[in-house]
């Protein structure tokens, strides 16, 4: 391995690393911040919020008594409540017996039990908003196809094409477009258009209408790579064009969907162009467990790669509800097929390689952020909610555990016993542990 070689797989771990460690802050932040604001609300003080471990390299102490600090190690974070022994919670029975009641009601161990849980139950609570922002915020700013359809801009494509900007499709192949509403008259429309590398567009330019040739609906175009996919791995772009699959041509994205989906795992060659060149690239397809509409997972074959349409459509600005109530769908969407998966897996219909470890995520946040800020700050908001949903988990050491602790509480009229407590902590980190290091071995060993 040459200089330039080993400059460069470093300079790609580097900003692997950077993105990861900014994705997992801004989420570890978010999520400390919820147990932190909730507990003053309830009347909770805390004695230090830190973002990292280990040794401090920043911090200063607020008018409230808290001291906000980043640790060197920028690998999670923590929120000290008063009276706490470490960082971890317990209690600290020195100072604890020192106290007052009033000051007391002021600690983690002697508030009420509404304020204990509302402090715990904020962590994951704050991950799911920072989720359902971020999505609102996508949604609203990509906006919704506008009505009546027209082309918004123009893609840079392989073949001339007589389609302009502002153009109002009102037929393709002398068929009536039909609106989004009903997603499967849409998509039943879009398999009906013959498969033909040019196609006659009916629209209306200027007033005028008029019949234009243009690309078939949906070319092997590349809008998206997934990470981690062997598109990724073969060097593939946003942007691409497929001209040829296994030496045919091609004009449709469902062409090379048919080829990858019949592979069986066998290399499939590619000929690519971008920007006015061409290249050759052999990958070979990835068996991938996929979600079905009416729920379980299907195995089929993919490469990574997500398709579009041949042009941007023109967009309109979406209502601020409409963009929330998408954002909180999107978030709930992430928590369903996250359980669905981890349940499958468990019984063993999908492969457990589907669950990723640290080395897995932090591979996914250097090719988000290397597909552009918003790719980057929606994979934050996935993150995020993955987090807040680990985190319901009613395993000891987590907040679900506590939360499930509190429900003890509140039926018998007292805590768990400082025994149970123990063992169940115990027990609690022995399989957080084991799961970080079966992911661990997923992200070394599955393919």
């Amino acid at each position: 391995m040459d200089i330039a070689q080993m400059s460069s797989q470093f300079g790609g771990l580097l900003f692997t690393l950077i993105f990861f460690v900014i994705a997992l802050s801004v989420i570890v932040a978010i999520h400390e911040y919820g147990h932190y604001i909730v507990g003053r609300w309830s009347g909770i003080d805390a004695d230090v919020f830190s973002l990292g471990f280990g040794p401090v390299i920043w911090s200063r102490m607020d008018k409230r008594g808290t001291r906000w600090q980043i640790a060197a190690l920028p690998f999670g974070g923590y929120v000290k409540f008063r009276g706490d022994s470490n960082a971890s919670g317990g209690s600290d029975e020195t100072a604890l017996a020192q106290m007052t009641d009033e000051e007391l009601r002021h600690t983690m161990n002697g508030a009420p039990l509404w304020a204990r849980s509302a402090t715990v139950a904020a962590g994951p609570l704050f991950n799911f908003a920072l989720s359902i922002l971020v999505f609102t915020g996508v949604f609203m700013f990509q906006g919704k196809v506008a009505e009546p359809f027209a082309v918004g801009d123009l893609r840079a494509l392989p073949i001339a094409q007589e389609l302009r900007t502002g153009d109002v499709i009102l037929e393709i192949d002398g068929k009536p477009l039909p609106g989004f509403d009903d997603a499967d008259v849409y998509g039943d429309y879009m398999k009906s258009l013959p498969y033909q590398p040019v196609l006659p567009y009916t629209v209306e330019r200027d007033g005028v209408r008029m019949v234009v040739d243009g690309p078939y609906v949906y070319p092997p175009l590349v809008s998206q790579v997934v990470p981690r996919s062997a598109a990724f791995d073969a060097g593939l772009e946003a942007g691409d064009t497929i001209l040829s699959i296994n030496g045919e041509r091609a004009f449709a994205f469902a062409q090379l969907k048919d080829v990858v989906e019949g592979s069986e795992g066998d290399p499939v060659d590619l000929t690519v162009w971008r920007d006015g060149e061409t290249f050759e690239v052999v990958m070979t397809p990835k068996r991938t467990d996929e979600p079905l509409p009416e729920g379980g997972f299907q195995a089929v074959y993919r490469i990574g790669i997500v398709g579009d349409i041949a042009f941007y459509p023109a967009t309109t600005m979406m209502n601020p509800l409409d963009a929330a109530w998408a954002g909180v769908k999107r978030t709930w969407g992430i928590v369903e097929g996250s359980l669905s998966g981890l349940k499958h897996m468990i019984v063993g219909n999908i492969s457990s390689c589907n669950l990723s470890g640290p080395i897995g995520i932090a591979q996914t946040s250097g090719a988000m952020a290397s597909q552009g800020g918003q790719s980057f700050i929606t994979f934050i908001a996935v993150l995020s909610t993955a987090v807040g949903l680990l985190n319901l988990f009613p395993v000891p050491v987590l907040d679900g555990g506590h939360l499930v602790f509190h429900a003890w509480e509140a039926v018998t009229g007292k805590p768990p016993s400082d025994r149970a407590m123990n063992v169940a902590m115990s027990i609690g980190l022995a399989l957080i542990l084991g799961l970080m290091v079966f992911a661990l071995t997923n992200d070394l060993f599955c393919p």
